[in-house]
């Protein structure tokens, strides 16, 4: 079977959770973001900011955690697959932090491939800060451009889905995705 491995992909504030829901909803094969077991089972090892604490070991458990996802997928009967963010989003996030990091990170993100990377740019109207999404806008403007750049560097082409509603976002992807099959 020739599995499609879609990424979906954006900073703080695109509409990226709600459109990966929606996928869901209408009965897609969703592989979910696995940033918050990581940070929660820190938690529960009494670490309360694992990014902030340690974010090199944050991002090795994130790392791993996208890589289980991409062999667990491996043994599904779905011919399309959605991911909330893929392993080109680790190094993007730790270039735009300033974090070194080994040729460890970048291996699994140039041998594991994805076939599309969809990437939702920074929506103004509906961003909003809380506790949970500590960034402002101009640093998801700035984190957006780190996601571009970061999938560029892995040899991705990607396609910026526009701002709109979630019927719309879900009509430009499939559109996209039917004129590559």
């Amino acid at each position: 079977m020739n599995q499609k491995r879609i990424v979906i992909t954006g900073g703080p504030g695109s509409g990226k959770t709600t459109l990966i829901e929606h996928l869901e909803i209408e009965g897609h094969t969703v592989m979910h973001e696995v940033s918050r077991a990581v940070i929660k089972a820190a938690q529960e090892e009494g670490i309360e900011q694992l990014f902030l604490e340690d974010p090199m070991l944050f991002s090795q458990k994130l790392l791993e955690s996208r890589l289980n996802q991409f062999e667990e997928a491996s043994s599904m009967e779905d011919s399309i697959i959605f991911y909330d963010r893929g392993m080109p989003d680790v190094t993007a996030y730790m270039d735009y932090i300033g974090s070194p990091y080994t040729e460890s990170f970048d291996q699994p993100c140039v041998e594991f491939r994805y076939h599309s990377i969809f990437l939702l740019p920074p929506w103004e109207g509906i961003y909003l800060q809380d506790n949970e999404r500590y960034e402002s806008f101009d640093q998801a403007v700035l984190i957006y451009q780190f996601l571009l750049r970061g999938y560029q560097k892995y040899g991705y082409n990607i396609v910026e889905v526009p701002i709109g509603t979630i019927d719309e976002r879900i009509h430009f992807i499939f559109g996209h995705l039917n004129q590559g099959l």
